[in-house]
């Protein structure tokens, strides 16, 4: 007995089912609620078996982000690096760099000669002592040489080219940030592009485009445009400011040559002093 009320209520229960599912079908607004319904659970079964980032930071997404998109990220942080290490060392350098020429421009304004400025920068060092020797040894080499103007195109030249190399000691590593500034926005949009292509590929495997599933991957890519921006834009400014900062160190460079070289030009026009003759008064004779 009990069977047969068992089986009796699984007629009763499988005919109000189907029941309910004719009436459905029955009109077009059933199928679409219907259609709806069985979507949603679908879409709902493949998000819950899909394998979601749960750390949305900045530093779990590079963990899931792809090989390909994790080599841009740790290559922008280098530059990053490298620009902010730049910026440093070469502050320090141009800053020490300009005090010392300043302090050098100083002493040599107030010298009449170049043996007086020799004796006023003895104890120092830098960029006008190395133009001072210059000058120096360059006159020394060319005594005894007949004409002044020879004298001073070689000191001019010995000049010109030691500025020429002071400029590019002063100016090594700059050109990095040049280089960083004007790649890295690309190398980012590259890891971008190579992240968001990733992503629809992930897209297509899990055969579904419900917002939590897309926006992680593509917040993984759209990270590497970000970090590319943040290596770029620090990398302008710093090399502009150098740029700045080189022109007035190579302006200094360029006045405690020119005041070498009226120093030098002064002792060559400068009469040379004629050697004094000692008159002996002749004995008389005695006898």
């Amino acid at each position: 007995m009990i069977a047969i009320d068992i089986m009796n209520g699984n007629r009763r229960d499988h005919g109000r089912n189907s029941a309910v599912l004719a009436t459905g079908l029955a009109s077009p607004i059933g199928c679409l609620s219907l259609g709806f319904a069985y979507a949603q659970d679908a879409a709902g079964s493949v998000v819950g078996t899909a394998t979601l980032p749960l750390d949305l930071t900045p530093w779990g997404m590079y963990l899931d982000a792809d090989p390909v998109v994790k080599a841009v990220l740790i290559g922008l942080a280098v530059a990053s690096m490298v620009t902010w290490t730049v910026w440093l060392t070469k502050t320090v350098d141009v800053l020490w760099s300009r005090r010392q020429i300043a302090a050098a421009l100083r002493k040599l304004g107030t010298a009449t000669s170049m043996t007086e400025a020799g004796e006023r920068l003895a104890k120092s060092n830098g960029e006008v002592k190395e133009l001072l020797d210059a000058a120096a040894a360059e006159q020394t080499l060319s005594a005894g040489l007949s004409g002044t103007e020879g004298i001073k195109e070689r000191i001019a030249s010995r000049l010109e080219r030691i500025e020429a190399a002071c400029a590019r000691r002063i100016a090594r590593g700059v050109g990095v940030l040049a280089t960083i500034g004007a790649t890295a926005p690309f190398v980012g949009l590259f890891g971008t592009v190579w992240g968001i292509m990733d992503s629809f590929i992930g897209i297509s495997q899990a055969r579904t485009t419900n917002l939590a599933v897309v926006a992680p991957g593509i917040a993984e890519a759209l990270l590497a445009t970000a970090l590319g921006l943040v290596a770029a834009i620090p990398a302008v400014v710093i090399y502009n400011v150098f740029a700045r900062m080189i022109a007035g160190y190579r302006a200094q460079l360029g006045d405690a040559s020119a005041e070498i070289f009226r120093l030098v030009s002064r002792d060559l026009d400068r009469p040379s002093v004629p050697a004094t003759e000692e008159t002996a008064t002749p004995l008389s004779a005695v006898g």
